[in-house]
């Protein structure tokens, strides 16, 4: 997406973690701990995100310990897993939740955050292949199928990251802050 606005958009490394930096208490702070972090270390104009599922039933939980949610080495299926046995006895009509994306660029002369989310239902299994996370098991009811049965373009179109990080765009394109007569601007995005 910020590539079509002639930007490079340079991103962390498949081996970078930005785990240390998510020390905030919402999705908004972490985003902007890692914009401010990487900013600092590269000196460009910086985006990062933060997102992650809250379950109404479960206070908002997972909220932004979704990655870490089973612990800090366990995979997709197991942190689904003890999702679905904490709302083991939560009946239909009371499993709604949310995907949330709050989105941060920090630049020379300030920083910006927009959220944005999506509004679905847990289901008590998986069903579909792609995605990851929680995918198999967040039912979006205006398409009828999990985020994992969506294909990756029908996903970017409804899901909150897609949401966010369209809205920030629109943003930055409109509030003139990568306005430059310089070619080869650059971007450094650290969404995880």
């Amino acid at each position: 997406m910020l590539g079509r606005q002639g930007l490079e958009v340079i991103g962390l490394s498949a081996a970078e973690t930005t785990q240390e930096f998510e020390t905030g208490c919402t999705f908004e702070e972490n985003a902007l701990l890692k914009a401010r972090q990487y900013h600092r270390i590269s000196g460009l104009t910086t985006i990062a995100d933060d997102s992650g599922l809250e379950v109404e039933a479960l206070g908002g939980a997972p909220g932004v310990f979704s990655a870490r949610y089973a612990g800090d080495s366990a995979d997709d299926d197991q942190r689904i897993r003890k999702l679905l046995a904490e709302m083991e006895e939560v009946p239909e009509n009371l499993r709604q939740a949310r995907f949330i994306c709050a989105a941060a660029v920090v630049w020379d002369g300030g920083e910006q955050v927009l959220r944005d989310e999506v509004q679905g239902m847990i289901l008590r299994d998986g069903r579909g292949e792609n995605g990851f996370g929680y995918d198999p098991i967040f039912f979006y009811q205006p398409l009828g199928r999990t985020f994992a049965e969506l294909t990756p373009s029908e996903k970017a179109e409804v899901s909150h990251r897609g949401r966010a990080f369209r809205r920030i765009g629109a943003w930055l394109k409109e509030s003139g802050v990568l306005d430059t007569s310089r070619s080869g601007d650059r971007i450094v995005t650290t969404a995880d």
